[in-house]
């Protein structure tokens, strides 16, 4: 029997999809990733009798990135970004989906790709296409390949697409293959290039990373833009009256608002409110009676639900997409990203008021739309992708996550209702009063039909608040009980709501319905804006500001939304079939190439605006540790990204990021190859604490090393801080949990500890408290004849000796001695790493090392006496084995001491 593989977007699809497909027979077994499920059915395909396996991914498969020669922000030029070589790599290793698609895939017959159909969705067709067709029983024959084009999970939307499979669209994935390209390259480049330049200048930054997005800076524009505007408005007095009034039979008084509204010329203002104030009665000169309409929405598009979700819902843009995704992979409405805002000739409406009508709280509404009809709407625009998005057919009550959940599916019935019912019909009575020349207006409102403002209930009309007489007519004379003056000043503009935000967006063509939210979002998490909660308004930092405004002074189309509207039409033509992917992504990339050098040489003028707002590095921070080369203080700063400053030689040395990290001078100690004061890492809680040379943390000193490695992973011979001292034995949980080809980590004892001595593994979080009160704890260069860890010298105070012996002083093997292993805390630790015996060649090996370790342990008694490169003149004639010259015993070796090569 031949075998069909179907890929949905993520587990819940695949899993509805399947149920509706095989009619709820089908069996389910757990993915080897841990988190997709295959579902399996026999049915019929194209007339066979063959096997069907439904299985999905999480999301795009692959990313775009550069190559791991290029990470290094130190030694590679921004500038080479433009050009260099990219590569797709697995987005998230951790869910092994490529080798869970390509073993799912191995020697099926035909691939049905079900996923979202949009073009973001058919770049993760292609994605799977790479992986699963080499696998097929016939890898070769595209014919193979079908594509699934649905926009809900209903059953009848299901079923249709899979008896009308197409074919995927290759150049919709190629445009989006583009975008990603030229952003990476374009927001890389920039990136890089600003935050070095910025955070190796200013100390009080108050963001990690300084980036330049061709989406998201154009979108801060906008709030900074807005900003400004505020700044620079004048505020201008006005003078304004009205007229309190009552009919010529008397009754209750009325407030008539004046017809020129408001007056900036206070001199004629006094004029005409001390003419009109003279007089008594005030002459009716016109009663108009006419009907108006509300126009009903049109059908609801992404843009409109993103502007609705914050105005009306207070949800940020990134939590209204989650939220409606979640209720479409739920089965609870339709497709949520489309443009379109006009229903289909033949949509099927019956399908969806008949559900609704039975149950809920606009069962009655939606009744009434079936008994006289559905109106369909007549404005909005078919954009050719999906339909609008709607509720689907639910039966019941539907389950929510969340209350925010419940209010969007709530508003999304609303809207779908909205559009089905009439216009909202109201009368309007408006009558005009002449008071010494000047006309005064009343009006009031009577609603006669509420139509969609039934449901929409916030755009009810309702009756003014002035009660007018029945019968009016002109040429009555009203009296006039009081003339009012109101004074006051024009006012700015406020801060950009989200919505106001998105509708820029949407005009200006900046980024697409999926990608708004994400602009937004970063933005906020860059610290660029802030988001005030109660109105949702977008409130610029003083670095975004400054960032704009620097952009303005530089070069105005890198923030300017034009730049970009253009490339996004580019895009679209790709799509379309109508340009060449390589060329317009060449021009493009010449363009930009340009513009960053232009950048990079007038990058004055933006910092003159970061001088008058940050405080440079000389001024920030407090002295904390001592230069190697010019043995004065450097400063620690804190704020972004943590470095050490030497205001002497104007140096920058960056330190571990995390949040819960914190740093100490390790009392005197310093480095025995450059003479930088070691600082001590704490980890707080999440993994070792070890020390550290500020110097050797940038510039690895053996060529086994990598940057951002600390001292524990130092093969220094010598050193009392390096892993070769401080190793003690191998980490079992390392052992038993990383792959074969990853780098096995050791049991240090960590150097500042004491007294609450404790083990630390140098590659995982794990470590262990041990020889509690002890007044000195060391790691001896003699071996266990077992299991060849180094033994552990401990010495107690008399007061506190837990041994039973009397003994305050013991040379022990924390791994096979049982007392040690129990003031080690070893028989505690049922689920992390305890020691065992280490037999066989494994075993001989490990001695033969330990053995080496210890003769170039001997042969370096002093420090200073080691090889390698002298102070500040480079790394020497020694430089391919290390600082341990000949004695090093892992000269071609990636383990970081000499017991990392162990094996359990």
């Amino acid at each position: 029997m031949k075998v069909v593989l179907m890929v949905a977007e993520k587990p819940l699809l695949a899993k509805s999809i399947a149920e509706i497909l095989s009619n709820g027979r089908m069996s389910t077994r757990r993915g080897f990733n841990g988190v997709c499920s295959i579902h399996e059915y026999d049915g019929d395909f194209f007339g066979q009798s063959v096997r069907f396996k439904m299985t999905s991914t999480c999301g795009h498969v692959m990313t775009m990135n550069f190559p791991k020669k290029y990470n290094d922000w130190d030694r590679v030029d921004p500038a080479t970004l433009f050009h260099a070589d990219v590569i797709k790599e697995e987005a998230n290793p951790k869910l092994k989906m490529v080798n869970f698609l390509a073993s799912e895939g191995r020697g099926v017959d035909y691939l049905v790709l079900w996923l979202d159909c949009d073009k973001e969705g058919e770049n993760i067709c292609f994605e799977v296409i790479d992986i699963v067709q080499p696998m097929m029983r016939h890898p070769y024959d595209q014919r193979a390949i079908y594509r699934a084009q649905f926009s809900s999970l209903a059953p009848q939307d299901i079923l249709k697409a899979m008896s009308k499979l197409g074919r995927p669209n290759k150049l919709q994935a190629v445009s989006v293959d583009t975008r990603q390209e030229l952003d990476l390259r374009i927001g890389c480049a920039f990136t890089r290039f600003q935050t070095r330049f910025f955070h190796e200048k200013y100390g009080n930054v108050d963001s990690k990373l300084i980036s330049y997005g061709p989406c998201q800076t154009p979108t801060l524009g906008f709030c900074v833009a807005r900003l400004d505007e505020m700044k620079n408005f004048k505020p201008e007095p006005y003078w304004s009256m009205r007229a309190v009034v009552t009919s010529d039979g008397g009754g209750s008084t009325m407030t008539a608002s004046w017809a020129r509204q408001q007056l900036f010329d206070q001199e004629v203002f006094n004029v005409l409110f001390s003419r009109a104030k003279r007089q008594r009665f005030a002459t009716v000169v016109s009663v108009t009676t006419t009907k108006k309409q509300k126009q009903k929405p049109a059908a609801l598009n992404t843009v409109e639900l993103l502007r609705v979700g914050s105005s009306r819902l207070h949800l940020g843009p990134q939590q209204t997409m989650h939220l409606a995704e979640h209720l479409y992979t739920n089965g609870l409405i339709s497709y949520p990203r489309t443009e379109t805002t006009r229903y289909a000739s033949n949509f099927d409406f019956h399908s969806v008021l008949g559900p609704l009508a039975k149950s809920g709280q606009f069962a009655s509404v939606a009744q009434a739309i079936l008994d006289r009809g559905v109106r369909m709407p007549k404005s909005g625009q078919d954009a050719g992708d999906h339909p609008p998005i709607t509720p689907l057919g639910h039966v019941g009550e539907p389950k929510f996550t969340s209350t925010s959940e419940a209010r969007l599916y709530e508003y999304v019935v609303c809207h779908f209702l909205a559009t089905l019912m009439g216009n909202c019909v109201y009368e309007l009575r408006t009558i005009q009063l002449d008071l010494a020349g000047e006309r005064f207006t009343l009006t009031s409102s009577r609603p006669i039909d509420p139509g969609f403002t039934e449901v929409f209930t916030w755009q009810q009309v309702t009756a003014n608040e002035n009660s007018l007489p029945a019968t009016v007519n002109v040429g009555d004379r009203w009296n006039v009980v009081d003339l009012l003056m109101d004074q006051g000043q024009t006012s700015p503009p406020d801060h950009l709501t989200e919505t106001e935000l998105i509708t820029l967006m949407e005009r200006h063509g900046i980024g697409t319905d999926a990608s708004i939210p994400v602009h937004i979002n970063n933005i906020c998490q860059r610290n660029y804006v802030t988001v005030q909660e109660s109105s949702r308004r977008l409130v610029p930092t003083q670095l975004g500001v400054i960032l704009v405004h620097g952009y303005w002074k530089i070069d105005c189309q890198l923030v300017e939304a034009e730049m970009r509207s253009a490339i996004e039409h580019q895009l679209m033509l790709i799509a379309d079939g109508q340009a060449n992917p390589a060329s317009m992504k060449e021009h493009i990339l010449d363009i930009f190439t340009k513009k960053f050098h232009y950048f990079v040489e007038n990058v004055a003028l933006m910092d003159a605006l970061f001088e008058d707002t940050f405080q440079t590095l000389a001024d920030s921070g407090k002295p904390f540790s001592r230069c190697g080369r010019c043995r004065r203080y450097m400063k620690i700063v804190l704020q972004g990204k943590k470095r050490l400053f030497c205001a002497t030689c104007q140096l920058t040395y960056p330190l571990p990021r995390g949040s819960t990290i914190s740093f100490r001078p390790l009392n005197d100690a310093k480095c025995p190859l450059d003479g930088f004061d070691l600082i001590y890492c704490v980890n707080g809680g999440n993994g070792g604490d070890h020390a550290l040379c500020p110097y050797c943390y940038s510039n690895p000193p053996f060529e086994d090393m990598r940057p951002e490695q600390a001292c524990n992973r130092c093969t220094h011979p010598t050193c009392p801080y390096s892993s070769r001292t401080l190793a003690v034995a191998i980490c079992e949980y390392c052992a038993r949990t990383a792959a074969k080809s990853a780098f096995k980590g050791s049991l240090l004892l960590d150097p500042g500890s004491a007294p609450k001595w404790q083990l630390c593994c140098n590659q995982c979080k794990f470590k262990v408290r041990i020889f509690k009160g002890a007044k000195m704890v060391r790691v001896t260069d003699d071996h266990c004849p077992q299991c060849n860890s180094r033994l552990v010298h401990v010495i107690y105070t008399q007061a506190d000796n837990p041994f039973t012996d009397g003994k305050s002083e013991k040379k022990r093997c924390i791994t096979c001695d049982g007392e040690f292993r129990k003031l080690c805390g070893l028989e505690r630790q049922a689920d992390r790493p305890v020691g065992k015996k280490i037999t066989g060649t494994t075993n001989n090996y490990c001695s033969t090392v330990l053995q080496e370790s210890t003769a170039a342990n001997h042969n370096h008694s002093h420090p200073n006496r080691a090889r390698g490169r002298p102070r500040f003149r480079g790394r020497g004639s020694s430089r391919g084995r290390g600082r341990g010259g000949a004695h090093r015993p892992f000269a071609n070796s990636p383990s970081s001491c000499s017991i990392q090569k162990f094996r359990s």
